[in-house]
């Protein structure tokens, strides 16, 4: 038996814990309160959740934020962003306000809800924090999220909130106010009634966004700000708040390394901002009923996307790809339904200058093998691999000469580029300007959506109107094997496969 008195520490022998350190030694477990459907993100969760919950809820949130980004790129006006955005809200991140509860919701359930968007925000604040790149698309894309949410949340809980910020606005006093009552006015675009207005102080640099619109009056470095411009200020705080927060994390990443659970799925999210791949599963390529055969390859390949549209059209010209080339195909020809037997039939007959020998003996094993006919318990149990994402596309090392894997966007020239897309029928000059503008800012994945907008405006147009379509049917497309059911879908007149 241990006596009490032999754990005792000698308090001159004590060892002095870095104040940095200790904020990690004992941490306390418990159930957050989330009395506010809005939030800053101060203060980190620390309840215990599954580590399937740590993965999927941070998957959720990404695809979110990957088509906030999108929209954003591609000009979308507020309208047009928040009509794709509400959908994916309701699906991924559901937040309901504290008045459901008295219309069916019960109070359970808005917990959860926002439990989950305060832990996938702060699981993405970790994968994203490694680089400043990726800390300035997260910051933005959230910064984006919550204004969306500010605009659309009842106007009595979005004041307790903003109540409970005990935000550090001055309210501008009334003798000061009517001595500025000239400069007040005429910096206040709009302004109908000057008394019923109210303003506050705050330190100019706070609230850039109004500075750069020169809707505020500045003296002695502080802006006044009429309550009507609230949105800005609190946007403004979010953003800085945020910001601030991301510096910190980027310092305490290094701690995570010890974790091998937490680490690669970290890692993986990372490298998937702005495509989402981790929602894609291997049955979403393919299409019910769609005559999927080494016949029927030819006229399909008009609904591939670029980088299967050149292999195909490289495969025709010389009869033969190389070794990545010919796997990426593969792969991709697997996801959208080519059966092993009629995927060997299919290589066979593209491989018009070797012999049936030659064939078997040189690649007819690596075909059995991408299916999962052969290479045991490592290769999948017999599932084989899975088709490559754009991701593992665009992050696999580029082609060398006389290789044509990869993808043409990324890596192909400007003049390449241009040349195959007008092989493939695009010769609007706008759409082949987006495109390099695309391209020279690395937003590839951007890139091939432009161009199957265009290829598809019509169809997209009339699903659209008729309703057969709903707004989540058309989010980004990341992956080649999902362009290719999309593409076939709207030319076909089909219709999106529902949950």
């Amino acid at each position: 038996m241990i006596r009490h008195d032999s754990l005792r520490i000698d308090p001159k022998r004590r060892a002095v814990l870095d104040h940095k350190k200790k904020q990690f030694a004992a941490p306390s477990f418990k159930q957050q309160d989330y009395p506010h459907r809005l939030n800053f993100y101060d203060v980190p969760p620390t309840a215990e959740i599954t580590l399937e919950e740590f993965e999927q809820w941070a998957i959720d949130r990404l695809k979110v934020l990957a088509e906030i980004e999108a929209c954003s790129y591609r000009n979308k006006s507020p309208q047009e962003t928040e009509a794709h955005i509400e959908p994916l809200l309701k699906k991924f991140l559901p937040l309901a306000s504290n008045l459901s509860a008295s219309a069916g919701v019960v109070n359970e359930q808005l917990r959860n809800e926002r439990q989950k968007d305060h832990y996938s925000h702060f699981i993405l604040r970790l994968a994203f924090s490694a680089t400043e790149d990726l800390r300035r698309r997260f910051v933005r894309a959230e910064t984006m999220l919550f204004r969306f949410r500010f605009q659309k949340d009842d106007s009595k809980e979005r004041h307790f909130f903003i109540e409970s910020l005990n935000l550090d606005w001055e309210p501008v006093s009334k003798d000061e106010k009517q001595e500025l009552a000239e400069q007040l006015a005429s910096s206040t675009p709009g302004l109908r009634r000057f008394d019923d207005e109210t303003w506050y102080k705050v330190d100019w640099e706070r609230i850039p966004e109004l500075v750069e619109r020169r809707a505020v009056f500045i003296r002695k470095g502080k802006a006044y700000v009429p309550q009507r411009e609230q949105l800005s200020m609190v946007i403004a705080d979010f953003t800085m708040r945020l910001e601030k927060a991301m510096e910190l994390t980027s310092r305490a990443l290094p701690r995570l390394d010890e974790d091998d659970r937490l680490t690669p799925i970290l890692n993986h999210l990372s490298k998937n901002f702005g495509s989402a791949e981790s929602v894609y599963s291997e049955s979403e390529g393919v299409v019910d009923g769609a005559p999927i055969t080494a016949a029927s390859i030819d006229p399909l390949s008009a609904h591939f996307p670029l980088c299967m549209r050149s292999l195909h059209m490289t495969l025709r010209k010389n009869n033969h790809l190389k070794h990545f080339g010919r796997l990426q195909y593969s792969l991709f020809l697997k996801g959208i339904g080519l059966s092993l037997d009629e995927c060997i039939l299919f290589w066979r007959q593209s491989f018009r200058g070797f012999t049936d020998d030659e064939f078997n003996s040189k690649y007819k094993y690596n075909i059995r093998h991408v299916y999962g006919d052969v290479g045991g318990d490592a290769n999948r149990r017999g599932r084989g691999y899975p088709p490559y994402s754009c991701q593992r596309i665009l992050s696999e090392s580029a082609p060398s000469t006389g290789q044509t894997h990869g993808c043409p966007y990324r890596h192909f020239s400007v003049d390449n580029l241009t040349a195959l897309l007008q092989s493939t029928g695009v010769h609007d000059k706008d759409i082949l300007r987006g495109v390099q503008e695309d391209v020279e800012k690395q937003r590839y994945h951007i890139a091939c959506n432009r161009v199957f907008e265009w290829a598809h405006k019509a169809e997209i147009k009339k699903v659209k109107e008729d309703g057969s379509w709903n707004q989540t049917d058309l989010d980004t497309i990341v992956h080649p094997n999902t362009y290719f059911k999309r593409s076939y879908l709207l030319k076909s007149a089909g219709r999106p496969s529902k949950e």
